[in-house]
């Protein structure tokens, strides 16, 4: 079947159509995104100002119709930490639901963290061994690792790329000031989750999904997105380290510049480059690999499972 998968995220508003059934792997059809930065439009209450519930719902409809023009036969809508955070959230789903018929499920942080380790573990699949995930979103940083499909442990984090540079970094270059604070703050809300995950062993295999992740990857050397799906694309910490300090010093225009970095995300690509440094290093990994799957696809195989147990 035809299934749609609606992502309001907090950059951005993404539909994704995959032919799939259960047991076999799921195929893109087609991509739809709009970049809304919900975590941006927050008013000084925290909650999502009337333009932004405004936008969103129009976003919402224009990607509607473009799951029904590519046949979508079933949606999968949900949301995650911008709307889940809102001070105003439930009349936000309210609304979202009254004026357009789609009823957003609000995942949760944990709930994030283990959808995307299960898209991760189909990925990779069982010779991959024990798994840790790490997924840097708009709002949120979410940790998973285990060794089957449900991973052992998983925890959501505040750190999300958009949300520490709207809070931490106004100025365009960033003051140093500032990095250093920013710094002191993500390393202390990391370190204070490692305890959790040392437990239960070294994982065999590192990887990561997003975005952010995957344009640290590619201004450190790794393949091109056009290259395809199946090139390996690896980051290494130490040549994390040697970007932070360069992507500090530049403003978000030089940064867009950068190659495989987007015009949308540039201003937040320092605030996400040192998240991913401090998870490397306090987990101590000297290298991780890009995972092309991640939290949309976690949701479509849940999706799938479900169907096939029915």
């Amino acid at each position: 079947m035809r299934l749609g998968v609606l992502d309001v995220g907090s950059n951005t508003v993404h539909l994704l159509v995959v032919d799939a059934h259960p047991g076999a792997r799921p195929l893109p059809a087609h991509s739809h995104k709009a970049d809304l930065r919900l975590a941006q439009l927050l008013d000084a209450s925290g909650a999502i100002d009337r333009e932004g519930v405004d936008k969103l719902i129009e976003t919402v409809k224009v990607a509607l119709e473009s799951a029904e023009d590519k046949g979508v036969e079933a949606l999968l809508p949900f949301a995650t930490s911008a709307v889940r955070e809102a001070t105003n959230a439930d009349d936000v789903l309210a609304r979202v639901q009254a004026e357009t018929g789609v009823e957003l499920q609000v995942l949760t942080g944990v709930e994030e963290a283990r959808l995307t380790f299960l898209a991760a573990r189909r990925w990779f699949g069982w010779s991959a061994g024990k798994l840790l995930v790490l997924d840097i979103g708009g709002g949120s940083l979410e940790i998973g690792y285990g060794i089957d499909e449900e991973p052992d442990a998983a925890v959501s984090l505040p750190l999300g790329a958009g949300r520490l540079t709207a809070g931490w970094l106004p100025n365009d270059p960033a003051d140093p000031a500032d990095v250093k604070a920013l710094r002191r703050h993500v390393r202390a809300q990391i370190a204070r989750t490692v305890g959790e995950f040392s437990r239960i062993g070294a994982p065999d295999h590192v990887v990561a999904t997003s975005k952010t992740f995957r344009q640290l990857a590619r201004i450190a050397g790794a393949a091109r997105s056009a290259d395809g799906l199946y090139v390996q694309r690896e980051l290494k910490r130490r040549s994390l380290q040697d970007w932070v300090p360069r992507l500090a010093a530049m403003t978000a225009e030089e940064r867009a510049e950068l190659p495989g970095v987007s015009e949308g995300r540039a201003n937040q690509l320092l605030a996400g480059a040192l998240v991913a440094e401090a998870a490397m290093d306090l987990f101590g990994v000297e290298a991780l690999e890009i995972c092309p799957w991640a939290l949309r696809e976690g949701v479509i195989l849940r999706r799938l499972d479900q169907m096939a147990s029915e």
